[in-house]
């Protein structure tokens, strides 16, 4: 919320906005198919060894592994959000394989 005035916190000229169309990437949903077919695929080939290394990691389940877990994701990942979902998918599938184990 601009002032209209050079300094603070609020600085700059006052605009009215313009209403942007929604962007492709904000309109994409997960669909069913692709679902299903990223989970066969994940049935078949398995973890990344990186991933195998997180699974590792989250077993442990302290705080100071989950922060190494989503440091490993950062790496390879790239950003900090994608780490992040990493790490979810990752517990979810730790959280899988207890429920299957027991």
């Amino acid at each position: 919320p601009a002032s209209g005035l050079a300094a603070g916190r609020n600085k700059g000229f006052i605009v009215t906005r313009k209403d942007m169309p929604q962007r492709p990437v904000q309109m994409r949903r997960a669909h069913k198919r692709n679902l299903m077919v990223r989970e066969v695929i994940r049935e078949v080939v398995g973890f990344a060894p990186y991933e195998r290394r997180m699974i590792e990691l989250l077993k442990i389940g302290s705080a100071s592994t989950q922060k190494r877990a989503l440091k490993l994701a950062k790496r390879r990942l790239g950003t900090h959000k994608r780490g992040k979902k990493k790490r979810e998918e990752m517990s979810e599938a730790v959280a899988a394989m207890r429920r299957k184990g027991h």
